[in-house]
């Protein structure tokens, strides 16, 4: 997938979730960088939510590879582990580096995922899973998607573009924890 199909499949999904209500947002936009939040709430343990976390093969949107099948991702949990892709013809990508693990817990990586990869920015992602109603074993999953760095022309657009696609990835976890499928659409009119 070349840069200009990850801009434009980033503009797309960014305007078909501008209408829709979430509990996502661009939280900081500063001239050198800014910062994205995403909350869900998954109706599992926080141990069954982290097991498939770190899973993206099973709930990442191909349509945000570069190789076209999220089956080509893999995560290897622990400091130094690569989150890679790989490609045809012996190619890989290496998407984001582990930096911290805490299984059910913590999850944070650095890198510049997508068309970001292209430029001079760099990023911190903290994917923290808190218990949530034990009762009904829930978890609070928050993703803190930190970037700055040099862009040519600035960043106009992309906080909303990239904030849409974090979203619309950490829905699909949801999804597919709590209904088997993470290709099950978010109802009209819900928030998650």
């Amino acid at each position: 997938m070349t840069m200009l199909h990850w801009s434009l499949a980033l503009g797309i999904v960014a305007a078909g979730l501008a209408s829709a209500p979430s509990r996502a947002a661009v939280v900081d936009q500063q001239p050198n960088g800014f910062s994205l939040q995403e909350h869900e709430t998954i109706a599992a343990a926080p141990d069954k939510v982290w097991a498939e976390l770190i899973q993206p093969a099973h709930w990442w949107n191909k349509a945000h590879t570069f190789s076209g099948d999220s089956k080509n991702l893999t995560l290897e949990a622990k400091a130094g582990g690569c989150w890679c892709e790989t490609l045809a013809d012996g190619g890989s990508v290496l998407h984001m580096t582990v930096v911290y693990a805490a299984p059910g817990k913590l999850l944070r990586l650095r890198g510049a995922l997508g068309p970001f990869q292209s430029t001079g920015m760099d990023g911190a992602m903290n994917v923290v899973l808190e218990p949530g109603d034990k009762e009904k074993k829930t978890t609070k999953l928050t993703v803190v998607y930190n970037l700055g760095g040099y862009v040519w022309g600035g960043y106009q657009a992309l906080p909303a573009s990239a904030d849409g696609v974090l979203n619309l990835q950490f829905y699909r976890l949801k999804q597919l924890i709590e209904t088997g499928s993470p290709d099950t659409p978010r109802p009209a009119g819900e928030k998650p």
